[in-house]
């Protein structure tokens, strides 16, 4: 394609392969003797396992095997939460990971109770129908307000009121003296609606255990295949990390929704060590909303208390997050604490305080989804403003613009957690209102009553955490004729890592993106990783990348200053090309690449070849904020809702690629506006059936749905990562879910 520079629009490398099929995703994984795996799942949503059959099923055509707890029970081990929370008795937090295969009782409709191996997939399935369970259906909850209610049905008898921890954050008693002195005070209850993440490719794995090596592979679409490796060999199989491999090819799609723990997965590789075969298993999207980690599903009460001028002078929220019916890891308690901060907003607000319990009730598991924590509690404060405003009187603008943080208080330590080392929130705002023509609002509102319709605006200031400092690991490795391959402990899902690496590299050496190649996804291959997730990958894979190319450069100086019979101190890298400074004497980096794999080119006491590896930790996390702005109308008669116009405004630092960033940017809106006006997992109260069990009922937003989305950068670059970058993958939807 070329050379390119950061900030320039590039079009993704990666699209013309995806889009003509040659992708490679879990479901063109096929191996020689593979065969199919299909998980028996509970009907009920609570139910004591008095006793499974197997035998009809056993003896169907082309049945292998038909596995239960029993059968696995003292092969595969569990997860732990390594976290330090507590009960609100003090007691330890709950530990409750999924055995695999349900041992006496399932927890929610699509809990997986027997595994069926056979020779295809519609054997399996005619013999998955066979398996009889003697169920004794229990009484269940899956509505998150009732879990902690007095007689509630506990999901585990060991864990009272279904609270498997609490955490509090803030000063209460600042808190509470602030509420005592307020002038005005506004607060509500918040539910917040369960969603499923819905990926384009659904989950799967293909299992090989290979007996010569005593080895175990996995083909998997995950989102952090080296911290999938350590979970499979330090917890399940109790083995050294070298005789696990995990391989991720394409993923479509994952959303936070692709962590390691589903049970299908260890199951299909212990499955394969028993009868000597790959085992390949597919989630098909009936069960998918069965089985897959669901997210959001919060009930929480806010109030904001304000002096009669409309300054802001505490936040106080109580909040129950569910957990879903298992708490397997430290992954399932990411969206309950880890964005608290957020609830600040970008606001002034001197004391917050927040307790948040995690509650288990009849539903899968939740875990983390595009924002993980943030659009909810950007929601909370965003609402409560536009309350407050209606309450005083105030132009809801107005009343946020009193209470920003101003550009000359940074660092800014928040009331909550969060201290913020750079942004421009107000003149976010001030760009979003002129986008959206917020001084017109009326007038429009005033046409749309005459025609019987109704309008509204909404306006979110929203700020999240990212890039949490979590190492990152990239090598950069020339090769003798002067290619690329980049090696990335990251994992693309979509994304577009394969554009974003390459043109980092490019604009760092001077290289042309056609000879850069990028590799992720395979724990054998790539040498340490920490995955995707938390809009990480540009701040601190991209960190890494930039090291590992200073450590070229700085061997490249020393080849060219060798081959061009120069000092080193007098060799200069820019654009490309290391040069004797003052000189047209020169020799560009594919050149250096060549060099560096011929022995006589090579200055003594220095190593042949030109590849580098870099870890890169950031020492702060971002903070990517923006303003988003929309406008809809209401058809009263029908419910119908139109948005008619978007706005965002976003800073997300400095800007690598304006195009992928608008495409980070609308696909985090469209499923910040299918929580707020269509998707709902919603549950049966009595008996805990799923009613959202396929598209027929669980809507998902598509492209009449939406309008045009205008999208203006405001960024103002970090000095926390050598990029300046805070990350774009969450901030669509962090800001969509409050202002729509």
């Amino acid at each position: 394609m070329g050379q390119f520079a950061i900030g320039q629009s590039v079009p993704r490398t990666e699209d013309p392969t995806l889009l003509t099929g040659r992708g490679h995703y879990i479901n063109d994984v096929n191996l020689p003797r593979q065969a199919y795996a299909v998980t028996v799942r509970s009907p009920h949503a609570h139910a004591r396992i008095k006793g499974i059959d197997t035998a009809a099923a056993k003896a169907a055509p082309g049945v292998l095997a038909v596995y239960t707890y029993d059968d696995i029970k003292d092969d595969i081990g569990l997860t732990r939460v390594t976290l330090p929370f507590k009960r609100p008795d003090g007691q330890p937090i709950h530990q409750s990971p999924h055995p695999g295969l349900c041992k006496d009782r399932a927890r929610h409709v699509g809990d997986a109770v027997a595994f069926v191996v056979a020779e295809t997939v519609a054997q399996a399935k005619d013999a998955a129908e066979l398996v009889e369970v003697d169920y004794e259906p229990l009484p269940s909850v899956t509505d998150t307000a009732k879990t902690t209610d007095p007689g509630a049905p506990l999901v585990w008898d060991d864990c009272a009121e279904n609270t498997a921890k609490m955490t509090t954050h803030g000063d209460k008693d600042a808190v509470e003296a602030a509420f005592a002195k307020a002038d005005v005070i506004v607060g509500r209850t918040f539910p917040i609606t369960r969603v499923s993440a819905a990926p384009m490719e659904l989950r799967g794995c293909v299992g090989v255990y290979d007996k010569h090596d005593d080895r175990y592979t996995i083909h998997v679409d995950i989102q952090a295949p080296h911290a999938m490796r350590h979970d499979l060999a330090a917890a399940h199989f109790r083995v050294p990390e070298h005789r696990v491999r995990v391989v991720a090819g394409n993923v479509g799609g994952a959303f936070g929704m692709k962590g390691p723990h589903a049970p299908e997965f260890r199951l299909s590789m212990w499955a394969s060590k028993q009868l000597g075969r790959p085992v390949k298993w597919s989630c098909e999207r009936t069960e998918a909303f069965q089985s897959d980690e669901q997210a959001r599903d919060n009930v929480s009460h806010a109030e904001l208390a304000l002096d009669k001028e409309g300054r802001f002078l505490a936040l106080r929220v109580k909040t129950l997050a569910n957990l879903g019916a298992y708490l397997q890891s430290d992954r399932g308690l990411i969206p309950t604490i880890f964005n608290l901060g957020t609830l600040a907003g970008v606001y002034t607000t001197p004391a917050i305080h927040v307790e948040v319990k995690g509650v288990y009730s009849n539903t899968p598991c939740t875990a983390p989804y595009r924002g993980a924590g943030r659009p909810e509690a950007a929601y909370l404060i965003e609402t409560l403003i536009d309350m407050a405003a209606r309450k005083l009187g105030m132009d809801r603008a107005e009343l946020r613009r009193k209470n920003t943080i101003p550009n000359d208080a940074f660092p800014f330590k928040t009331g909550l957690v969060f201290t913020y080392d750079c942004g421009d929130f107000e003149h976010n705002m001030d760009l979003a209102m002129k986008m959206i023509d917020y001084a017109g609002f009326e007038a429009r509102r005033a046409e749309a009553k005459k025609r019987g319709k109704l309008r509204g605006l909404g306006l979110s200031n929203t700020i999240e955490r990212a890039a949490s400092p979590v190492p990152e690991t990239v090598e950069v490795r020339f090769d003798p004729t002067g290619t690329v391959t980049v090696l990335a402990g990251t994992k693309d899902q979509g994304q577009g890592h394969d554009i974003m690496y390459k043109q980092l590299l490019s604009a760092k050496l001077g290289v042309d993106t056609d000879d850069v190649r990028l590799r992720d996804g395979d724990t054998d291959i790539i040498a340490n990783g920490t995955g995707t997730f938390g809009s990480r990958s540009a701040v601190i894979g991209g960190g890494a990348l930039y090291a590992a190319a200073d450590k070229i450069i700085e061997k490249g100086k020393k080849i060219a200053a060798h081959v061009l019979e120069a000092s080193e101190g007098d060799i200069e890298f820019a654009d490309g090309n290391f040069a004797i400074a003052g000189t047209d004497k020169a020799m560009n980096i594919m050149e250096v690449a060549k060099a560096a794999y011929q022995p006589g080119k090579v200055p003594p006491g220095v190593e042949p070849g030109l590849f580098e590896t870099a870890t890169y930790t950031p020492e702060l996390m971002t903070f990517p904020n923006g303003c988003h702005a929309v406008e809809v109308e209401i058809d009263p008669e029908t419910g119908t809702v139109t948005i008619v116009k978007y706005a965002v405004v976003d800073d997300v630092g400095t800007v690598i690629n304006p195009l992928t960033l608008k495409g980070q940017i609308h696909g985090g809106v469209a499923q910040g506006v299918g929580q707020a006006l269509m998707e709902n997992l919603a549950f049966d109260p009595d008996s805990g059936q799923i009613l959202a069990g396929s598209f027929l009922d669980y809507c998902m937003p598509r492209a009449d749905n939406l309008c045009h989305i205008e999208v203006k950068s405001n960024g103002v670059p970090t000095k926390t990562n050598p990029l300046g970058a805070k990350g774009a993958g969450e901030a669509g939807t962090v800001g969509a879910l409050p202002a729509v």
